[in-house]
């Protein structure tokens, strides 16, 4: 591989027969864990590739990263937003860790906006009292 894979720890994968055991022992060979997706899950996939594609359209086409410090940076910021602030569709508009919590309705003049991302992303907040 000529070092292809030299910055890779571990391969996610699934259990698709087109890739047997010399897939994984090329993939060995470059110090690198091969992972198997669990039995019968076909849709434990869907969910990492998600929101890797919710990375790479809402942040990375339009960051330029560089480097590996600055992508953990933006991944990680990106992420506390992802989980705490932005809307998902399957559950009802909701974030993950607002599942439960009704909003509250907040005057306008009241409401604060945050960028996040050098302002890339904006997460709107109650003015602090």
């Amino acid at each position: 591989m000529d070092g292809g894979l030299s910055n890779v720890r571990f391969l996610v994968r699934d259990r698709d027969s087109k890739h047997t055991c010399s897939f994984d022992d090329v993939i060995r060979s470059e110090h690198a864990r091969s992972i198997k997706t669990p039995i019968r899950s076909p849709r434990v996939n869907a969910f990492g590739e998600r929101f890797v594609g919710t990375f790479r359209r809402e942040v990375s086409d339009r960051v330029l990263i560089l480097g590996r410090g600055h992508l953990l940076r933006v991944a990680s910021e990106f992420e506390v937003h992802y989980n705490s602030h932005r809307p998902h569709q399957g559950i009802c508009l909701q974030a993950p860790e607002t599942i439960g919590f009704e909003p509250e309705l907040v005057p306008f003049g009241e409401i604060r906006r945050r960028r996040l991302l050098g302002g890339l992303i904006s997460e709107y907040h109650e003015a602090a009292a």
